[in-house]
């Protein structure tokens, strides 16, 4: 493909218009989509599972032990943020026909991309060395198996699924693993909350200046709109569309109106899901670690010990339960979100429906990434301080990132038609502006 200056030329961006016209009039729109195993769930619902992973799950978890029900209030306010952002990257996808590194790859300068994808890359591996951790810590509350054992058996597993699983079996399995986030629902209702404190902690928000509110605070928003999320969701928009055979970018890009319709009540419902996980593991561990004085809690698997004396053995085992089940999905996603990104970067073929043969380096960034992941388990690093510089990357890479964002979903060369609305614009300024500004508020709280 001809590009000059980092655009494509008017040649190729009219054939590429004339091929999304081609494909809107003559290829059916939704039947990829409805046919997910899960009913109407598409990939939002994976989107959403992924966002609660066990490292997401330790910081809702500190949220409620350390502050109580003061941080409900921020779950309803997040919401639209997530449901926005994940719809935009969702957009990029689905109009472009391309994953978000490459469109930048496309489009804008490749010294923006390197960096992007860098940052990506180290922060996911981390990120997924502390679930695999985080999975095996859980499966020791169920099963007396050593933690290296079980860290190389999960390591195992995991690699397996992604790299001789179906794409089809793939979506299946991780739509029924986020499904069994609800363990958290259960969890709450048997720690027994008050719920005249659940609805005035919901309802009425809490401001305090201190430097520990604070950093509560913007972690928890940090992690509900991580970065590699924006990746993840454009990349399987992409996927969904090779899954019917549209191979090639001319017949991937462009979109219907009635396809951004049903993408946008998939993704609701995937963000619906993830904030509704966030408010009860918080209302979970309010409710009993907060009220006993247990307010050191540093990971998920610290919550699911210190739940079992004040909840029940069945709250304990729930909670342990979910942060196995969503690890599993959550590890896969982190592993091959930067593999997306590379692949799209270096032009290499990549999807997951594809044999490891015929997408050799794509696969192996994932074998790598994964390998590295469960390696960081063994070397002595601490979770916590390794979480900490993952933190930093993506707390910095988000607004830049989100900015991004917002100017692909405005550039008329690249989305034509689709561009953004006023109502949208108004929501993406409103989530990047918040994004920066909990940033900055990181640092503030850093340097303070």
């Amino acid at each position: 493909m001809d590009y000059v200056g980092g655009e494509a030329t008017p040649h190729i961006t009219n054939t590429l218009n004339r091929a999304a016209s081609w494909r809107e009039r003559y290829i059916p729109p939704l039947p990829s989509r409805m046919r997910s195993a899960l009913g109407l769930l598409g990939p939002g619902i994976i989107t959403g599972a992924a966002d609660d992973d066990p490292c997401a799950i330790g910081t809702y978890a500190k949220a409620g032990a350390s502050l109580g029900f003061a941080t409900l209030w921020l779950v309803p306010v997040m919401f639209p943020m997530m449901s926005t952002a994940v719809y935009l990257c969702s957009k990029i996808g689905m109009v472009s026909g391309m994953g978000i590194a490459g469109v930048i790859r496309h489009y804008y300068s490749r010294w923006l991309l390197y960096p992007v994808i860098g940052a990506l890359l180290f922060a996911n591996i981390i990120g997924a060395g502390a679930d695999l951790g985080a999975i095996a810590a859980a499966l020791r509350l169920l099963l007396p198996i050593p933690a290296g054992l079980a860290i190389v058996g999960v390591t195992v597993f995991v690699l397996a699924l992604q790299t001789w699983g179906s794409y089809e079996l793939l979506q299946m399995i991780f739509k029924w693993l986020a499904l069994a986030l609800f363990c958290y629902l259960g969890a709450a209702v048997l720690a027994k909350p008050d719920f005249t404190e659940v609805l005035w902690g919901t309802l009425v928000p809490k401001l305090h200046f201190s430097a520990d509110y604070l950093s509560v605070l913007v972690a928890v928003v940090g992690t509900g709109l991580s970065p590699y999320l924006f990746f993840w969701q454009a990349s399987q928009e992409v996927e969904e569309e090779i899954a019917i055979g549209r191979h090639h970018v001319w017949q991937r890009r462009g979109t219907s109106d009635e396809e951004l319709r049903y993408a946008s009540r998939d993704i609701k419902i995937g963000m619906f899901f993830c904030a509704l996980i966030m408010y009860f593991i918080t209302l979970c561990t309010g409710a009993t670690l907060f009220k006993t004085g247990h307010t050191e809690i540093n990971s998920a698997y610290d919550a699911a010990q210190a739940l079992r004396p004040l909840a029940g053995n069945a709250a304990s085992l729930l909670f342990a339960f979910g942060i196995i089940a969503v690890g599993l999905l959550a590890v896969p996603v982190l592993t091959t979100g930067p593999a997306y990104a590379l692949a799209e970067s270096f032009d290499w073929k990549h999807s997951l429906g594809h044999k490891p043969e015929h997408a050799k380096e794509f696969y192996a960034v994932i074998v790598f990434a994964t390998l590295v992941a469960m390696g960081l388990n063994f070397i002595g690093i601490n979770p916590l301080t390794a979480l900490f510089w993952a933190g930093i990357i993506e707390g910095l890479l988000a607004p830049p990132l989100m900015l991004l964002i917002m100017l692909i979903t405005n550039n008329r060369q690249i989305m034509g038609r689709h561009v953004n609305g006023r109502a949208l614009n108004i929501l993406g300024w409103i989530t990047t502006g918040l994004i920066l500004a909990a940033a900055l508020g990181l640092i503030w709280t850093w340097i303070k």
